[in-house]
């Protein structure tokens, strides 16, 4: 006899008041997979997979999940693949974060539930990742990260073209009536050419390097790209460590996902300049460990961190130029004197024992630059806080027109999507290139489940006239391979009557980038009469899982997880 917690299909017997028996069933219904008995012996190494018909992202998955399981049956353990719901970015209605905490849901019960003593995470497409990671840490198994990788760039006219940045500028110029419905269409065939996610530093890359530098993932395989053999070898690479870690009984994401990695991955979000959308899924994270992400640290976090990363949507370069320039290593080694070198990963060692092995190649400085000569020697974002935004708010300052980082204007406001749908082109809107564009009830809590429309269009009228940018705030999110000067994830939301629901056309809104701040320059006398008569937006009469969302979803400085997933 042993005290040794069972392995395999012995691992978390369903009760029926009979051991002996629950085990004999579940072998007898087990060998109807053709499996030997030898087979049903094996450790289990379970590959959640998030492969679905309506996620192009994850199109190339089933070659992956052969060449996981390659690895784990190298290794002595039986590979069991079990899907759980997948979150393809644009084919959600009415948003992916919706649905995230859904996803992460299903990843941490059917973790749970089945028989696995460790399990490899699949994902890749923006929410799939965090989804994975926050499921798998409240599930506490030992667990592995592998991601679907960037995929390639496609071209246009000798330009090179990769979504969805260039998606979002060849539709501006489509708006401003630069180019004409002939060649968006033929564009529109040209931006996502291969399997894998935005070929830029996307939401999708962003939280690839996060899971990377918590820990989760094999060194330097985050930004493979989707269709390179490098990214097969690492699938099989993972696979055959996870068969390790099946025997081991870890490391388990507590062991990984702590403050100072949390805070290393504060470290590479700012340096790559990512996605804004990173710092709700982080914090979502952390919050799953019992740990919150505090903006004023944030802040000085940023003013000490450069970003040494040149690719779009802030600068010129894409994932494929990125991976073979050096990759999250060469990111790491410009930043080391900044990170907490004690954190391990999967593979046990430190960050600092990682560091301190040779590069294999050279890094390629005009893709990521020095620390002493960096893009800019500020980190990419940054938190305000203000009148208007009393909880905070997020604003990608690597991605804003400088001019406009100091900025006072007059708000020219929409109540809604809806809103902003039906007047935005309305040549009678009155509006000026230096007015600030506000978009109200786009947060959480909304019907519209805190969309990426913060990236508000420039009206038709400006757009013609030369506008590319204007100052523009709401609670919603922005697209990480979105550009522009925006100030998104304002809290409170306006659902909840935060004072941005209490904007009015007209009054005067003053940005600061440098004071950090956002400011409704309105009298408290007036706020509060505005306040005494709000009345919060008619929610839609909801059912199932939109009621829980709503009646359940924390604010985005909390990373809008479920308030009763948190640890108690």
């Amino acid at each position: 006899m042993t005290d040794r917690k069972p392995l395999g299909f012995d691992n978390g017997l369903t009760n029926y008041g009979d051991r002996d028996f629950a085990r004999y069933l579940r072998r007898s219904f087990a060998s109807s997979m053709g499996y030997s008995g030898a087979a049903l012996d094996k450790p289990i190494v379970g590959i959640c997979t998030t492969e679905s018909g309506f996620n192009n992202c994850h199109r190339h998955f089933p070659e992956m999940i052969e060449a996981v399981k390659r690895g784990v049956l190298a290794a002595g353990a039986l590979p069991v693949t079990f899907p759980v719901i997948s979150l393809g970015e644009v084919f959600l209605s009415p948003t992916s974060l919706v649905y995230r905490n859904l996803m992460a849901m299903a990843v941490e019960e059917m973790i749970r539930a089945q028989p696995m003593d460790a399990v490899v995470l699949m994902g890749g497409c923006d929410k799939t990742v965090p989804a994975l990671l926050m499921g798998a840490y409240s599930a506490g198994r030992p667990t592995s990260l592998v991601v679907g990788g960037p995929m390639m760039t496609g071209r246009h006219k000798g330009e090179r073209l990769g979504a969805c940045t260039d998606c979002r500028r060849f539709w501006g110029k489509f708006r401003a009536g630069e180019i004409d419905g002939d060649e968006i269409s033929q564009i529109e065939g040209r931006l996502a050419v291969t399997s894998g996610t935005c070929a830029v530093m996307g939401t999708a890359s962003t939280m690839a390097l996060i899971g990377e530098t918590l820990g989760m993932m094999l060194p330097n395989t985050s930004a493979i790209p989707a269709v390179h053999a490098d990214r097969l070898r690492a699938a099989e690479e993972t696979g055959a460590l996870t068969a390790q870690m099946a025997v081991s009984g870890g490391p388990v994401p507590v062991d990984l996902i702590t403050r100072e990695s949390i805070e290393n991955a504060i470290r590479v979000l700012l340096a790559v300049s990512g996605s804004t959308n990173a710092i709700v899924h982080l914090a979502a994270i952390a919050g799953r460990a019992g740990i919150a992400i505090d903006l004023d640290h944030f802040n000085r976090l940023s003013d000490e961190t450069p970003v040494v990363v040149d690719l779009k949507p802030v600068g010129s370069g894409y994932m494929e130029d990125f991976h073979t320039a050096g990759g999250l290593e060469a990111v790491l080694r410009e930043i080391e004197g900044k990170l907490n070198l004690a954190c391990r990963d999967i593979t046990g060692i430190t960050l600092g024992e990682r560091l301190a092995r040779p590069l294999a190649d050279p890094v390629d400085r005009a893709v990521i630059r020095s620390a002493d000569q960096p893009v800019d020697p500020l980190g990419g974002l940054i938190a305000l806080r203000g009148t208007l935004a009393p909880e905070g708010a997020i604003l990608k300052r690597a991605a804003a027109t400088p001019g406009l980082l100091e900025h006072e204007g007059r708000a020219v406001v929409f109540c809604s999507l809806e809103d902003l749908a039906a007047r935005i082109d309305d040549p009678d809107l009155d509006v000026t290139a230096d007015d600030v564009l506000v978009l109200q009830n786009a947060g959480p809590r909304s019907p519209s489940g805190m969309p990426e429309a913060g990236y508000l269009p420039i009206p038709k009228k400006l757009a013609r006239q030369g506008v590319k940018d204007m100052v523009r705030i709401s609670d919603a999110r922005m697209s990480g391979t979105a550009f522009g000067t925006i100030v998104l994830h304002v809290t409170p939301e306006a659902d909840l009557g935060g004072p941005l629901a209490l904007v009015r056309n007209g009054d005067r809104i003053r940005l600061s980038a440098a004071g950090k701040r956002i400011d409704l320059l309105v009298p408290e006398a007036e706020l509060a009469a505005r306040r005494a008569t709000f009345v919060a937006p008619a929610g839609e009469a909801m059912r199932g899982y939109a009621k829980l969302y709503r009646q359940h979803v924390l604010p985005a400085t909390k990373g809008c997880d479920f308030d009763f997933l948190l640890p108690r």
